[in-house]
């Protein structure tokens, strides 16, 4: 059965308990409407609740289940890379666990995927969440996409179906900050978008604060990007520059006699003014010298205590 797998299905499982059934209930439904040969490829990401038992349940009713226990909470982006690393299909679809994402989209997006494209995105119509946190998403996904050069929309997330030879392009990055929709769109291949419905969470909240989701895009722009070393740059060319045309209006209005004291709020400015674009460029200069510690380390981005 293994070698003749048509299209693997991977999510991501934290604090999942009492949704897992209907996980398993609506893949199985909508999955077997394309092929009978497919698996389901559950990461139970360290969740403090009873996660990974009801993964090994359903496995004794579902032998379509491959369950991969992580030793701790990686993260979501870490756990989808380690169902990554396991998946047999030749299609391989990515969704998160809590069904907001709704795997009647399947056939759809297997369907246009056929017709020639490698990468098919799901993308959430009307996203049924609050809207500070729709605002928050696409001021976040705007910056993103400006400091990585790259387009980022807030509508598009995990959820899509991807050619095997697009999850073989991702396996080969080799970057420990691990996060999926801008690795996607890193690796190029012919892609598309599939407009879906989103559908309200069925029980518990997001597990994103809004300080792990801000601490999560400035990783990935230093991982995806040097952008923000050379707008620093160009800021101190610019304060240089503005500080010369000051420093010649100074020198002309000494020469002409009209400054008789030297001004001490201009230099108090100035030297407040410079030791924070000081500060801010060796700040800056630190973290992508902290991301180089962290990718020379060499550790596994995540590790896989159990599987089933």
């Amino acid at each position: 059965m293994q070698e003749n797998i048509k299209i693997s299905i991977v999510s991501p499982v934290y604090m999942a308990e009492g949704i897992l059934s209907e996980l398993v209930d609506s893949i199985l439904l909508n999955i077997k409407s394309i092929t009978n040969n497919f698996e389901i490829i559950l990461v139970e990401d360290g969740s403090s609740d009873g996660s990974w038992d009801k993964i090994m349940e359903l496995k004794q009713i579902h032998p379509e289940i491959v369950g991969l226990k992580l030793s701790r909470n990686f993260g979501q982006h870490a756990a989808i890379y380690a169902g990554l690393e396991q998946v047999l299909g030749e299609w391989i679809i990515v969704i998160d666990c809590d069904l907001q994402d709704d795997p009647v989209h399947f056939k759809a997006l297997y369907q246009r995927a056929i017709k020639g494209w490698e990468i098919v995105l799901a993308r959430r119509v009307n996203r049924i969440d609050s809207f500070f946190k729709r605002l928050f998403s696409k001021i976040f996904y705007k910056i993103l996409g400006y400091l990585t050069d790259s387009d980022q929309d807030s509508s598009v997330a995990n959820f899509g179906i991807y050619h095997k030879n697009v999850i073989l392009s991702l396996k080969e990055m080799k970057d420990y900050i691990k996060y999926f929709p801008t690795s996607v769109n890193w690796v190029g291949y012919k892609k598309t978008t599939l407009d879906v419905n989103h559908k309200k969470r069925l029980s518990g909240k997001s597990t994103y604060s809004y300080k792990k989701l801000i601490r999560l895009g400035l990783n990935v722009v230093l991982s995806f990007s040097d952008k923000p070393l050379r707008l620093v740059v160009k800021v101190g060319i610019l304060v240089s520059f503005v500080s010369m045309l000051i420093a010649f209006y100074y020198l002309l209005k000494y020469f002409s006699g009209e400054i008789l004291v030297s001004g001490f709020t201009s230099l108090i400015v100035s030297i407040w003014f410079l030791s924070g674009i000081i500060i801010t460029t060796i700040g800056m200069a630190g973290l992508y010298i902290g991301r180089i510690f962290d990718q020379t380390k060499d550790r596994p981005v995540y590790i896989i205590q159990k599987k089933i």
